[in-house]
């Protein structure tokens, strides 16, 4: 059964309508009956009123001579009065003087006392009223009348009530049916059929559908027309979007063939680089080399000076071509994804600097358990280039650590590598990521300045992103994600 928020308009029309007639039926009804039950005790008091005169002029002769058995007589009559329970006549001194029962096992009430200037007075109990008159002759006290009637017409009367309440509501509740059934077909199905052209323009897609609006209301046509006139907007606004796709497509094919003959272009001058610049720089590291070994003793220090330095230029220009070309590699290699040890890497880092320095006082804290999602051959160059930069940074001191791990950084997974070493100040954290942007000098701390630019795109190439915190002389961690 649906809930009550996704039933059909019909239903809750007819619900409404429903609700609606019950609930001022039955304001009305109990409205109509308070007021006849109040206007009906009124009566069955007025009607003892009167019996009670009655019976208080009858028995005044009796009262006067002393003459019981007359007033019994004059209670008698009260048997035409079936509602009446009990009667008592009273002495003017209070005494029972006469009295009438209906039935044997109903003894009349003791009267209540009346108040001085008050003739009269009747009260309701359960389902009974009393009522206590004053006799009086000759402007002397005479007596009292005591009546007690029972309210079961009262009650008979509240019972045809409820039952003409009931067919009534019966009544309203067919003909609400009947007027919102009668509803239906003027608003409700319209309504309908426009959620039906609605669903099925949703769950097709074809904008060419138009919603009818026969027989509505002119409410419901607006609606309608305004419904088909959005429909004709976005028919025209999706077909401009096909026809943009479809360009677009073409767009794509063309520019991804550009990009391949880019890209083959770029090997091809990568493979140059690497061997039309690496031949020169060779010869002239091996001529300076030849010249500094057969001329050596005819040189002067100075000299022997400026050929250190040109070989020294050559192996850096090595090194510079290594890491551009290493730089666009991996810019471009194609990925292949897998569950990668990250703490096994760094512990294979880090035995090969510990192998090429090993004199070095390095403390190396290298969390265990450490994994990632990612390219492992990519992912080694990034470890490698973190773990070198903090064992490259820490060589002033006489003493380092260097720490690898994992924390939780907003609700998602963030690995670090954190040194003691020089750091840097973090005015400049903008320029670490730069091709060839150093914080150092080249004579103080060796590097080309694209190891960082290396390990970001790489970390970008997986989704994530690159980050360091430092302070000069207190070290630096860098923060990164996947």
């Amino acid at each position: 059964m649906p809930a009550a928020g996704q039933q059909s308009l019909s239903r809750k029309l007819t619900r409404m309508s429903i609700l609606v007639s019950a609930t001022a039926l039955l304001l009305a009804c109990a409205a109509f009956v308070a007021y006849d039950l109040a206007t009906f005790r009124q009566a069955i008091v007025r009607n003892l009123s009167v019996q009670a005169q009655l019976l208080g002029s009858n028995s005044v002769a009796a009262l006067v001579f002393n003459d019981p058995e007359s007033a019994t007589n004059t209670l008698a009559a009260l048997r035409a009065a079936p509602n009446v329970v009990s009667a008592c006549v009273y002495s003017a001194n209070g005494l029972p003087f006469a009295e009438y029962v209906r039935t044997k096992e109903v003894s009349p009430a003791p009267r209540a006392e009346l108040g001085e200037g008050e003739e009269e007075r009747h009260w309701f109990r359960r389902d009974e009223v009393m009522l206590v008159h004053r006799v009086v002759f000759q402007g002397k006290r005479t007596g009292f009348i005591y009546l007690e009637s029972d309210l079961q017409t009262l009650g008979e009367r509240l019972k045809r009530y409820v039952m003409i309440s009931i067919f009534v509501l019966l009544g309203s509740s067919m003909a609400a049916v009947a007027v919102s059934t009668a509803l239906r077909k003027t608003i409700v199905k319209p309504i309908e059929d426009l959620a039906a052209v609605a669903r099925s323009i949703s769950q097709e897609r074809n904008y060419s559908v138009r919603a009818v609006a026969q027989g509505a209301p002119a409410e419901l046509s607006v609606l309608v027309e305004a419904f088909n006139e959005m429909l004709v907007q976005i028919e025209q606004r999706d077909r401009e979007v096909r026809e943009a796709r479809d360009g677009l497509e073409h767009r794509v094919e063309l520019r991804t063939a550009e990009l391949a003959a880019a890209n083959k272009e770029l090997e091809a001058f990568s493979y140059s680089v690497s061997h039309d610049l690496r031949v020169p720089l060779r010869s002239i590291d091996g001529f300076s080399l030849a010249l500094m070994e057969d001329y050596g003793d005819k040189l002067g220090e100075e000299a022997r000076g400026h050929f250190e330095r040109i070989r020294a230029a050559t192996r850096r220009m090595g090194l510079l071509i290594d890491d551009m070309l290493e730089l666009a590699r991996v810019s471009r290699a194609e990925m292949q994804r897998g569950r990668v040890d990250l703490s096994g890497m760094a512990r294979s880092v880090e035995a090969e600097l510990r192998k090429a320095d090993p004199g070095r006082r390095v403390e190396c804290v290298i969390a265990e358990g450490v994994e990632a999602e990612g390219d492992a051959r990519l992912l080694r160059v990034v470890i490698d280039n973190l773990l070198q930069n903090a064992w490259k940074y820490t060589s002033k001191h006489a003493s380092a650590r260097i720490e690898f791990g994992q924390m939780s950084l907003n609700g998602s997974r963030a690995y670090f590598v954190k040194d003691d070493g020089a750091g840097f100040d973090p005015a400049y954290a903008g320029k670490l990521f730069g091709a060839f942007q150093r914080l150092h000098g080249a004579v103080e701390f060796p590097g080309t300045g694209v190891g960082l630019a290396t390990a970001q795109r790489i970390i970008h190439r997986h989704g994530g992103r690159i980050w360091a915190e430092a302070e000069v002389e207190k070290g630096a961690t860098f923060y990164f994600t996947f």
